[in-house]
């Protein structure tokens, strides 16, 4: 069979560009640490008050380390009673902080401005991200899925003192 002279300029073409999308694809793995996440666990979303998550917060670990429980329900992001409404999230410069957070209704997102955490979470599945915040000042958590009427209002803030 052969190929006349625009099937081979349209053959090339396509596979320059999945070989760009490939090549792309292994840069962001290999020089910008970018992953998929995956879910940690699985839990019953209408029973939250039976896990961790009964009680988010911010946990220190040893030295600089910490680890914040999220829960993210229709249209407000919980991270503690403390913690206002929205959240503001408090950690020192130089914190490395392991994000669990979870949704309890319908879908939503959990982007950290500034950083590469960007996390999809559906009900019942729990999803962990790790963060390392080296510079001072305030970066918003927002939700980057829509989840209704008040998806716009639905933010948290995290102020690294």
């Amino acid at each position: 069979m052969e190929l006349n002279k625009l099937e081979r300029y349209w053959l090339t073409a396509v596979g320059m560009m999945l070989g760009a999308f490939v090549a792309a694809t292994i840069v962001a793995l290999l020089f910008f640490g970018i992953r998929l996440p995956s879910p940690v666990d699985r839990i019953d979303p209408q029973r939250l008050e039976e896990t961790v998550f009964a009680n988010p917060g911010i946990r220190q670990l040893a030295g600089n380390r910490y680890e914040a429980y999220v829960v993210a329900k229709s249209w407000a992001f919980e991270a503690g009673p403390d913690l206002g409404t929205p959240p503001v999230l408090r950690f020192p410069r130089g914190a490395e902080v392991t994000f669990y957070v979870t949704s309890k209704d319908v879908m939503h997102g959990f982007q950290i401005e500034g950083h590469t955490a960007n996390l999809e979470l559906v009900p019942g599945q729990i999803a962990k991200t790790t963060v390392r915040f080296n510079r001072s000042g305030e970066y918003a958590i927002i939700c980057n899925h829509y989840c209704g009427a008040g998806h716009s209002v639905m933010y948290a803030t995290i102020r690294v003192e």
